[in-house]
């Protein structure tokens, strides 16, 4: 196998699943950088790492981990022995291995965790619970303003208009306002100089006649967002469900509450879903199951009240697996360049006992 250069390995990952997919609260991209040049064979997959999992790592000539979950969140305002967090990175460091993580960015993409999810309930289509967005917006800036003038002092207007900071995608039009020629002008401005447009036009009014201010809105990006609403093609029984989920998770046990008047002969039609934590993301969705790692016991207080039969199957049992079908799609993504493994010593801390 050939070897790839960090720099060159990361942005391949950013294409893969950019990070402006990621939560606005959320720690994703390159963690940890060993000093350049850096190059990578082994690309090493896990979902938590943990020291068990980063001496794992460094026995298997690692040059860079992807950890689904963000090792560094919280700030770190040192870097020595004293906390394991901080061991991760003094370890990563010394065995010049490079820590990348793409948590939510993960979540969003289509055919990433939640779509990896809901593979396991059947036959189904789905959609995003919260559609992502674009990161930008259609054109430059996020607001539109749009006015008539006369053709005649249509120089003076866009001459001083032109001087204004953050104004891009200036067209003109020539239409017929009662009768008179005149033309429309189009532009689109950053907020501030929105302000300044506004003030350079209650300068000059008597330069134009009609003035709109339009919000652009950034356009939703298809099959992409946080949780997914799932539709089966055919309902089958709470029990039948409960049982696919766990064929698919390959757990023994999971935990249930049981929606309002239902039991687990039930029907089960739609499915919310949410790799991880999902009391945020499914509250107040109507689904007749919620399917998720962990949820508050008030957030399955009020899904069971309103009908809803919740699964939780502990924070990383719904994100794991997902982590073996990732090593084959990247795998062709980056056309076989480097060796790509996933852990063995990852693990939710929970079981049953």
């Amino acid at each position: 196998r050939s070897v790839m250069n960090l720099g060159e390995l990361v942005s391949a990952l950013n294409a893969f699943a950019s990070p402006s997919l990621a939560e606005s609260w959320d720690n994703v991209g390159l963690l940890v950088e060993p000093s350049p040049p850096h190059v990578v064979n082994t690309l090493f997959l896990t979902n938590d790492l943990t020291e068990e999992v980063m001496e794992e790592a460094v026995q298997r000539k690692a040059e860079l981990i992807l950890s689904y979950h963000p090792p560094i969140f919280t700030p770190l305002k040192r870097v020595t022995w004293g906390t394991w967090k901080e061991r991760l990175v003094v370890r990563a460091l010394e065995h010049r291995i490079g820590i990348y993580s793409p948590h939510t960015a993960y979540d969003a993409i289509p055919h990433g965790v939640n779509d990896w999810l809901a593979k396991g309930l059947g036959a189904c289509t789905s959609v995003p619970l919260h559609p992502s967005t674009a990161p930008h917006y259609p054109t430059e800036g996020p607001h539109r303003v749009e006015l008539c003038a006369d053709s005649t002092e249509l120089e003076t207007l866009l001459s001083k208009i032109k001087d204004i900071q953050d104004i891009s995608s200036i067209t003109t039009l020539p239409v017929r306002v009662e009768g008179e020629e005149q033309t429309r002008v189009s532009l689109n401005c950053s907020q501030k100089a929105l302000l300044e447009v506004v003030a350079l036009l209650s300068k000059n009014s008597s330069l134009y006649h009609r003035t709109e201010i339009l919000l652009l809105q950034k356009p939703l990006l298809p099959h992409t967002g946080m949780g997914r609403l799932c539709t089966l093609s055919e309902p089958v029984s709470l029990l039948t469900m409960i049982e696919r989920i766990k064929s698919h998770l390959k757990l023994p046990h999971i935990r249930l509450a049981v929606g309002k008047g239902k039991t687990l002969e039930s029907p089960v039609k739609k499915v919310a879903l949410c790799a991880g934590s999902g009391s945020s993301v499914l509250k107040g969705v109507k689904a007749d199951l919620y399917l998720t790692g962990e949820m508050s016991h008030h957030a399955v207080l009020d899904a069971v009240a309103d009908g809803s039969s919740v699964v939780l199957c502990e924070h990383s049992n719904t994100e794991r697996g997902f982590l073996s079908e990732l090593r084959d799609t990247l795998a062709t993504h980056l056309q076989n360049k480097i060796n790509i493994i996933v852990s063995e010593k990852d693990r939710d801390p929970l079981q049953v006992a």
